[in-house]
């Protein structure tokens, strides 16, 4: 059992990337799994194909969308993603409650540390 693979995929310019960062920290922190995650540029040479069809920014855990298969459905290259918030508003990041959710989903296949 390993901690959860947990990847960011981004735009350089994309509006909502730090908001998305500060809500894994907290998620993580939330959790208590280290404070770290892989991220992909989307245009990156070294971004593996398959991640580059996912707007900015998008969190996978363990390889697959915290938003399941609708983020997956909807995910459009160049393209700014968006969440829906525990109000049921949309914003431009997932919030640390959606990602702690997600985290806890998978929960069983990991070692706290």
């Amino acid at each position: 059992m390993t901690d959860p693979g947990i990847e960011l995929v981004y735009d350089d310019d994309c509006p909502n990337v730090d908001e998305c960062r500060e809500a894994l920290r907290a998620a993580l922190a939330e959790v208590g799994a280290p404070l770290t995650w892989k991220e992909w540029h989307r245009n990156a040479d070294s971004t593996p194909r398959a991640l580059r069809a996912f707007g900015s920014p998008t969190v996978l855990i363990d390889g697959h969308d915290i938003c399941g298969d609708i983020g997956a459905l909807t995910a459009d290259a160049d393209s700014c993603r968006v969440y829906q918030n525990e109000c049921g508003c949309l914003c431009g990041a997932p919030s640390a409650k959606l990602i702690t959710s997600a985290i806890r989903k998978v929960e069983g296949t990991w070692n706290r540390r």
